[in-house]
């Protein structure tokens, strides 16, 4: 049988999953605006990652846009098992298909970055019933 955490316990857990989903939000909202900024960027990318080619110009907006609602529900904390679900799958595919970069793990050090935050989108999945500081999700359910 478990038992409820005390109330200082419980506000610190909180506070530490919001800043585990801020951090995240922070990081995919940039490679979500990157698609808007720079499509030929990201058209490049699912090349050379996902072994995609050929895409046009209007694909990274598409992909843009849905992933831009996906993060603004993440960040609001809409819809958890769904959004945090996809969110830890989309980042966990985005890191597993950069496996080659992590074999020339000197010259490409920042790609192990993916591995802590793919962490961190697990445990903000885990844990999604007790990350609501500061969320509109428990309207949403």
């Amino acid at each position: 049988m478990t038992t409820p955490l005390n109330s200082n316990v419980q506000n610190r857990l909180q506070w530490s999953l919001l800043s585990l989903r801020l951090g995240v939000f922070i990081v995919m909202i940039m490679w979500t605006l990157d698609k808007f900024v720079n499509p030929g960027h990201s058209i490049k990318i699912f090349d050379k990652f996902y072994g995609i080619s050929s895409l046009n110009d209007i694909v990274p907006y598409v992909i843009g846009s849905v992933q831009l609602v996906l993060m603004l529900a993440f960040l609001a904390g809409i819809k958890k098992r769904l959004t945090y679900g996809i969110v830890f799958l989309m980042h966990g595919l985005s890191t597993l298909s950069s496996f080659s970069q992590y074999l020339d793990g000197f010259n490409n050090l920042l790609f192990f970055a993916a591995w802590p935050m793919w962490a961190a989108c697990f445990t903000l999945y885990l844990l999604r019933d007790q990350d609501v500081k500061f969320t509109v999700g428990s309207a949403f359910k």
